[in-house]
């Protein structure tokens, strides 16, 4: 087992901190080693109080794990003080491990989380050394003295922050005001925009979380980008599973990453038990001449393979239709696009299936008091992917993920309705509705 230790505050409410950073390890089957440099009295809705461990104690408790653990991987987080900031960069100068500093300023909450002179301490001691380090755009701001307001602004706070002498900076941009929340990676020449879908929440604990899943994808081997890109699609995950704990704002999961293996059978049994219903209730009128499917995406699905369909389809057999093969994730990329663009817009609608467009189809839609929206084919720019374009293009126009969004085909391309809902069981209510109401 690949060892990690975190060198942070401890949070009372476990939300953040250290006791977050061991959950992120876990998560990734990783041992957690800590350190305590802080313990904060803090809640869901503010901090109380932080009382800083005397430095020989830090220095003890470093000494300590350092003459008896082989590390894979060390992660800062809350120092505090530049006293503590030094005597972390002194003591873990000899350890031939990446080092992720995530360099605490204030709680999600908006208390201060530093002294005075703790943000000289951590440009000249310790980001030097780190392997990456990951502001926010709040610390980015105040490391470099640079507005970050856009994409250009970022881009030059992350060049100044490599300046100082990490490999690399990960800024994470999730408060600039853009349709996705879109970090950038910069490391030795090169800069990756990294997005995700925009989850508009104030969650609890993302910084620690975040930053620790780097740390263990880096003890498990990982390059720097892929160890940002794997880390970054578990922390949408991690905060789409956040947890309300208290009264105030919600903490992050960590451990929703454990939990998504177990989700991935129940979606497949859902998919298999609807098919039967499907068989019953879908007629060649409802059907489409390529024939259908149905997808059903985990939570956070972020790549087709994550989006669960049958592997044969459902075809017409006479005037029924008729489940080919088995449920299976990554079976069908035509109707992963669609739960991907849709959940990317709200991630509770996860499961998608065309209807054969007919104009009584329609207007069946519209008499079950479904939401309809629709696009055109003929407005489609060059070089993008039909359905993704296009249901985001209804969505855009509509203001919302609707029930139903239906295009009437173009060159080669057969018109067709698609029927959204948050689940299988969800898409066969509309779908019934449909069939009564044509």
């Amino acid at each position: 087992m690949a060892n990690a230790l975190t060198i942070a505050g401890s949070d009372s409410v476990g939300g953040a901190g250290l006791q977050a950073d061991l959950k992120a390890f876990e998560a990734l089957g990783i041992h957690g080693c800590t350190v305590v440099t802080c313990v904060t009295s803090q809640n869901t809705k503010s901090v109380s109080s932080i009382f800083p461990i005397p430095q020989q104690e830090v220095a003890r408790q470093i000494k300590s794990v350092l003459e008896d653990v082989k590390l894979d991987a060390v992660k800062t987080g809350m120092l505090f003080s530049g006293e503590t900031v030094k005597t972390v960069a002194t003591l873990l100068k000899g350890v031939r491990a990446p080092i992720v500093v995530d360099p605490v300023m204030v709680a999600t909450t908006g208390s201060p989380l530093h002294e005075s002179g703790f943000l000289e301490m951590l440009i000249t001691k310790l980001i030097p050394m780190s392997t990456i380090v990951t502001p926010n755009l709040l610390e980015a701001e105040r490391m470099t003295g640079i507005k970050v307001k856009d994409e250009r602004s970022a881009k030059r706070a992350a060049a100044e922050i490599l300046e100082f002498g990490p490999d690399a900076v990960l800024l994470k941009g999730g408060h600039l005001k853009t349709k996705e929340a879109t970090d950038f990676l910069m490391w030795d020449g090169e800069i990756l925009k990294l997005s995700s879908p925009r989850i508009d929440a104030d969650v609890h604990g993302t910084g620690c979380t975040l930053a620790s899943l780097i740390a263990g994808n880096l003890a498990h081997g990982y390059e720097i980008e892929e160890a940002v890109r794997i880390s970054k699609s578990m922390i949408f995950k991690a905060i789409l599973s956040r947890e309300t704990v208290g009264t105030g704002i919600p903490c992050v999961n960590p451990l929703s990453i454990l939990r998504a293996e177990a989700q991935k059978a129940a979606v497949l049994e859902d998919l298999e038990v609807a098919s039967k219903a499907l068989e019953d209730i879908m007629d060649s009128d409802l059907i489409p001449e390529v024939g259908t499917n149905m997808g059903y995406g985990m939570l956070g699905a972020l790549e087709p393979g994550e989006v669960a369909a049958f592997d044969g389809r459902i075809v017409r057999c006479g005037t029924r239709a008729k489940k080919v093969g088995c449920a299976r994730f990554g079976a069908s990329k035509h109707v992963a696009r669609i739960v991907l663009a849709t959940s990317s817009r709200d991630p509770d609608i996860r499961c998608a299936m065309n209807v054969k467009y007919s104009d009584a189809n329609v207007s069946a839609c519209r008499k079950a008091k479904l939401s309809v929206a629709s696009f055109e084919r003929t407005k489609e720019p060059k070089g993008v992917s039909s359905m993704t374009w296009g249901v985001l293009d209804a969505i855009e126009r509509y203001g919302r993920v609707p029930d139903v969004i239906y295009d009437k085909g173009g060159m080669g391309k057969e018109p067709m309705i698609r029927l959204l809902g948050r689940s299988p069981e969800d898409l066969l209510l509309k779908l019934k509705k449909i069939s009564v109401n044509r």
